[in-house]
C-alpha cells in the first residue's frame, strides 16, 4: 500500500504536464520540471515500462523508437496511466524517478525518458533531465 500512496503523489506530475499541455510556455515548463524534481526529491517514483527478452525471458527497460530516429525509455505515473499501454508486460514494480534518470543519462544510446506515452505525455530529453536533477553542465 506504500507504494501505491507513494504514486498517488504522482497526480501533481499528471496535473502539471496537463497544464503544459493546455498552455505550452516556458512558464509552463518550468514549472512542470520543477514538479517533477520536488517528487524526485521527495523519492518518488514511477512504473518503468518492461518487454520480455524473447530469448532470455528477462525484463528490460522498454524502447520507443520516434519517427526521427531516436530511442526513448517509457515510464509511467499511475497504474491507470500504464493500463493505457497495449504493452502485454505489465510492470508491477516502480522506481525512484532518481535512479530512472540516472539510468537515462548513462545510456548513450538513448535519448531521454517519456512519461506517460499514450496520455499527459512528456518528453523529457538529456537536457531536460539534468535540468531537473540540477547538474550544471550539458
Amino acid at each position: 500500500m506504500e507504494k501505491d500512496n507513494n504514486l498517488q503523489e504522482n497526480t501533481k506530475i499528471e496535473e502539471a504536464i496537463e497544464q503544459l499541455q493546455k498552455v505550452p510556455s516556458q512558464e509552463m515548463l518550468t514549472h512542470t520540471l520543477t514538479v517533477l524534481r520536488r517528487r524526485m526529491k521527495e523519492d518518488g517514483e514511477l512504473i518503468p515500462s518492461v518487454d520480455q527478452d524473447a530469448g532470455t525471458g528477462s525484463l528490460q527497460m522498454r524502447l520507443l523508437k520516434t519517427k526521427d530516429g531516436r530511442s526513448w525509455f517509457l515510464a509511467f505515473t499511475s497504474f491507470e496511466e500504464q493500463m493505457k499501454d497495449s504493452n502485454p508486460v505489465m510492470s508491477a514494480f516502480t522506481a525512484k524517478i532518481s535512479q530512472l534518470f540516472q539510468m537515462v543519462l548513462e545510456e548513450e544510446k538513448i535519448d531521454g525518458l517519456i512519461l506517460n506515452p499514450w496520455n499527459r505525455t512528456i518528453m523529457l530529453d538529456k537536457n531536460l533531465i539534468r535540468i531537473i536533477i540540477g547538474e550544471n553542465g550539458r
